[in-house]
């Protein structure tokens, strides 16, 4: 049985990878990450998305408190969780839509997914993702209710990611992906926990369970999608799998928080 200093270490370690991964705060560790350890870290991502959504609801909750309406409260929490991320999983969303949209040719699809230049489905894809967002937020309203639905959207959309990664194969040998690795069994079980417990908690049993759901078709959906096209999932693959989870998350919790 390991120690628990040890097991302290690994936790803090696994906390500080998942952060430094999914955003830009300088809190990576400086000790090299060994063949395995991105993988096993997986577990964590949801409470990195906690720490993300907490600063968006931080900034709306101000916001509203300077006097400014919903609708400005909203885009400007949206901007702050974009900030915190480097927009790291919108840059994936939009790679995806432009290869998966716009190559005929497997290899040219992962070709359009490496370009650093965006194309027209790409920019069709983030107006509609940050418009479905923004709309949900200001229709919340209450800075309450927004926290909630802001963190449940940042912990359910991540936790379903080891299980993605470890059910769908990469779809190149390289790339961030790859060199992820293929979390283990103990990390996706921990992280879907951890999201299932973030969404009963904000949204209700039922609510969550609706989430729940409608998180699973999603993410089959793509996968179908990604395996039939590229023959696997790559980092933007994971990036649009995470935003559509908070999007669906934060339609569910505009259906069923308003006037709460």
């Amino acid at each position: 049985m390991m120690p628990r200093a040890e097991l302290f270490k690994d936790i803090v370690a696994d906390l500080r990878m998942a952060a430094s991964f999914i955003t830009i705060l300088p809190v990576a560790s400086s000790k090299p990450a060994a063949d395995g350890d991105v993988a096993r870290a997986t577990w964590a991502l949801p409470v990195a998305g906690l720490l993300v959504g907490l600063a968006g609801a931080f900034v709306y909750k101000v916001a509203i408190r300077v006097g400014l309406t919903p609708n400005l409260a909203a885009l400007l929490a949206l901007a702050t969780t974009a900030a915190i991320t480097g927009a790291l999983h919108e840059d994936g969303l939009a790679d995806s839509a432009d290869g998966l949209g716009g190559g005929r040719t497997r290899e040219r699809k992962l070709e359009i997914m490496r370009d650093s230049r965006i194309g027209t489905y790409g920019v069709c894809v983030l107006i509609l993702s940050f418009g479905l967002r923004w709309s949900a937020l200001a229709a919340i309203a209450s800075p309450w209710a927004v926290t909630l639905a802001l963190c449940a959207a940042h912990v359910g959309a991540r936790a379903g990611v080891p299980a993605f990664m470890s059910l769908v194969p990469p779809a190149r040998p390289d790339g961030l992906s790859a060199s992820a690795g293929v979390p283990p069994g103990r990390s996706v079980a921990i992280a879907f926990a951890l999201g299932t417990l973030a969404l009963a908690l904000a949204l209700g049993p039922a609510k969550a369970l609706v989430s729940l759901i409608l998180l699973s078709l999603a993410g089959l959906m793509l996968a179908r999608l990604a395996i039939r096209q590229i023959g696997g999932q790559t980092g933007d693959i994971l990036g649009a799998f995470e935003q559509t989870g908070e999007i669906l998350i934060l339609l569910v919790a505009a259906a069923f928080l308003v006037g709460r």
